[in-house]
């Protein structure tokens, strides 16, 4: 496969060749008659977090859901660590890919262990059923997330951070290299979706995850992704390590924003301040 004409860029702001675990070149795709994905060329960072950030309805979760092959594109191709992923079995898939969608439900009663080791199903089979080695699976990703005290309490008495957590333990659990992740910090308030992005971070670092995560809000994807794709309309129209892509042209192309972009003093990463009406009039 020839090397994408913008490959992925490291934590170190080198490029990294073809050799990432899940990419795509020339997507399109759509639900019915409506075509959302226009000729869409993607490579995740490995062992990093890439998010996909833009206006609502631009194509973030259809390009999510044409990753994970929940959505069959109309054409281009899709690779998982370098196999064509249409002819890869939906077992293995499981098995190298997990995908926490948006708002996803748990059934009802289930507690939290019965969640998280539903992420060892895909490594399930009449010849191989239930080991130590899944308990070990499910005790270690009950651990990362902070949800082993919780482990007999059900899914649904929690509060909507801990079943995020949960959810989260699910997929680790599932030990998958590749995880996409759909929305995770959606409807929770600022002090969850921290304490959920960061954790998403540590297991990028700790775990050598790759990670692709659709984000809504801007601040969350500058200070946690160590690269972002921004796209509009179906298209990926900017890419690149946050300093390089959150500035303010690429705000106003991309989200008809009007923001002043400022360093945090003590990351240096960029922060997004909405410029409102009223300081628009008082500087005139």
């Amino acid at each position: 496969m020839e090397e994408s004409a913008d490959p992925a860029v490291t934590r170190d702001g080198s490029v990294r060749g073809p050799g990432s675990a899940i990419r795509c070149a020339g997507i399109c795709a759509g639900y019915s008659t409506e075509r959302i994905l226009h000729d869409v060329d993607f490579c995740a960072l490995d062992g990093g977090i890439t998010a996909l950030v833009g206006p609502n309805g631009c194509g973030k979760s259809t390009l999510l859901k044409v990753l994970a092959r929940i959505l069959k594109p109309g054409s281009g191709r899709i690779e998982l660590f370098g196999a064509p992923l249409a002819d890869v079995p939906t077992r293995q898939i499981a098995q190298k890919m997990a995908l926490l969608p948006q708002g996803p439900i748990a059934p009802e009663g289930l507690s939290v262990r019965e969640l998280v080791a539903q992420g060892r199903f895909p490594h399930q089979s009449l010849l191989r059923q239930w080991t130590r080695k899944d308990a070990d699976a499910v005790d270690e990703a009950m651990a990362l997330t902070d949800v082993a005290e919780l482990a007999d309490r059900p899914v649904a008495s929690l509060s909507g951070g801990q079943r995020q957590r949960c959810w989260i333990a699910m997929v680790l659990a599932q030990d998958t290299e590749v995880i996409l992740l759909d929305e995770p910090t959606t409807f929770l308030d600022l002090r969850v979706q921290v304490d959920i992005m960061s954790l998403l971070y540590r297991i990028a670092r700790e775990k050598g995850r790759t990670l692709v995560v659709v984000l809504h809000e801007l601040n969350m994807a500058a200070a946690y992704a160590d690269r972002i794709v921004m796209m509009r309309d179906g298209c990926i129209v900017q890419e690149g390590l946050p300093g390089e892509t959150v500035s303010g042209d690429n705000l106003s192309h991309v989200f008809d924003l009007d923001a002043q972009v400022i360093a945090d003093p003590e990351t240096g990463r960029p922060v997004c301040i909405p410029r409102t009406r009223i300081q628009a009039r008082a500087a005139e």
